[in-house]
C-alpha cells in the first residue's frame, strides 16, 4: 500500500512578504531618486536604522515570549540624559579621554539593565499586565528626563562631544560602528532564537505559558531575562545614539517603541507570542527606515505622514498574520 505524498509546504505571506516589500522599496526608491542607492545615502540609512534595530532585536524576544514593552523610547531618553549628566559631572576630575567615555558607557548599560529588570520584576513577580507596567514606566522615564533637563536639553560639553563622536561617525572600511554593532547583535539574536534552549523556551511560553510550565520551563525567569535583555539593548542603542547629536531632551526617542514593535511584527514575529524571527525583524527595520528615507528624498508623500504609514503597516502585518501560523 503506497503512502500518499504530502503537498509541498506553502510559503506564507508572512515569510516572503517582508522580503518582497524590501525589494519593491529598493526598486521604487532607485527609480524615484538617483541618489537613493548612493553609498552615502545607503550608509546613512543603515546607521540611522541601527538604533531601532538594536532595540527591535530585544523586542523580538519579549514579544515571542508573549510580552510587550511600550517604554523603550522613553527609557532611551532617560538613559541618554543620565549618561550625559554623569559624563559632564566627571569631566573636571577625569578629563576628556577614553576612561570618561567608558564611564558613560557603563552608566548606560547599567541603567538599561536595571530599567529592564524593574519592568520584568513588576510583570513576573507582581503579576501586573505588561501593557500597564510599560505604559506607566513610559510616562515615568519621559517625565524624569524632562526634569533632569529642566524642561530643556541636556548637552555634552563641546570638547567631550568631539571626542565621543567617532563612536557614531567612525568605523572600519567605510562602515560606521552603529551598523557593525547592529549586525553583530542581530546575528547573535538569530542564533539564540533558533539554536538555543532559551529561544525555544521563549516560543513555548508565548504559545502557551501553562503548558510550558508543565514542561519544566521556568516561565517567570525566562520572561524576566527577555525584559532585562531588552533594557540592556536599549542602553547599547543609546550609547550609539548620544554621540550623533550630543544631547538629550524630552523629544529624544519619541515613537521608538512604535517603530521597534512595527519592525518586529512586519518581520513575521507573532504579536500574541509563540513565534519569533530575528532575521525578519532586521528586514522590518530596513523597510521602515527606507520608507522614511524615500519620503524625505521625494515629494510623493509628506514625510510628516511617516508615523501614519507605520501605524497602517502594523495593522496590515497583524491582518496577514491571521491567515495562519508563520512557516519557519
Amino acid at each position: 500500500m503506497s503512502t500518499p505524498l504530502k503537498a509541498p509546504r506553502k510559503l506564507q505571506m508572512t515569510v516572503i512578504g517582508p522580503v518582497l516589500a524590501l525589494i519593491v522599496l529598493i526598486i521604487a526608491g532607485a527609480l524615484m531618486n538617483p541618489n537613493f542607492l548612493a553609498w552615502d545615502n545607503v550608509t546613512n540609512v543603515l546607521a540611522r536604522s541601527a538604533f531601532i534595530g538594536i532595540i527591535a532585536v530585544g523586542m523580538t524576544f519579549v514579544i515571542t515570549a508573549g510580552g510587550l514593552d511600550l517604554s523603550v523610547g522613553s527609557m532611551a531618553a532617560f538613559i541618554a540624559g543620565l549618561m550625559i549628566l554623569v559624563m559632564n559631572s566627571a569631566l573636571p576630575s577625569m578629563g576628556v579621554g577614553l576612561p570618561l567615555v567608558l564611564l558613560g558607557i557603563g552608566v548606560a548599560l547599567l541603567a538599561g539593565l536595571v530599567a529592564g529588570l524593574v519592568n520584568g520584576l513588576l510583570i513576573t513577580r507582581l503579576g501586573i499586565e505588561a501593557f500597564i507596567v510599560t505604559l506607566g514606566s513610559m510616562g515615568i522615564y519621559r517625565s524624569l528626563v524632562t526634569w533632569l533637563a529642566d524642561g530643556g536639553t541636556l548637552s555634552l560639553y563641546f570638547n567631550l562631544r568631539s571626542f565621543y563622536q567617532p563612536v557614531y561617525y567612525g568605523g572600519i572600511f567605510g562602515i560606521s560602528w552603529p551598523i557593525i554593532v547592529f549586525a553583530v547583535i542581530a546575528v547573535i539574536g538569530e542564533v539564540v532564537m533558533r539554536s538555543t534552549a532559551f529561544g525555544r523556551h521563549c516560543a513555548a511560553i508565548g504559545s502557551n505559558d501553562q503548558v510550558a510550565k508543565y514542561s519544566s520551563v521556568r516561565v517567570a525567569r525566562v520572561r524576566l531575562i527577555t525584559y532585562a535583555a531588552l533594557g540592556l539593548l536599549v542602553g547599547v542603542a543609546t550609547i550609539m545614539y548620544v554621540p550623533r547629536l550630543g544631547s538629550a531632551s524630552s523629544a529624544t526617542g519619541v515613537l521608538w517603541e512604535l517603530e521597534a514593535i512595527a519592525a518586529v511584527i512586519i518581520g513575521g514575529t507573532v504579536l500574541k507570542g509563540g513565534f519569533g524571527r530575528v532575521w525578519g525583524t532586521v528586514i522590518g527595520v530596513l523597510i521602515l527606515t527606507l520608507i522614511g528615507n524615500i519620503l524625505n528624498l521625494t515629494d510623493f508623500v509628506s514625510p510628516y505622514l511617516n508615523g501614519a504609514i507605520q501605524g497602517a503597516i502594523i495593522v496590515l502585518a497583524v491582518v496577514l498574520q491571521r491567515e495562519g501560523k508563520p512557516a519557519g
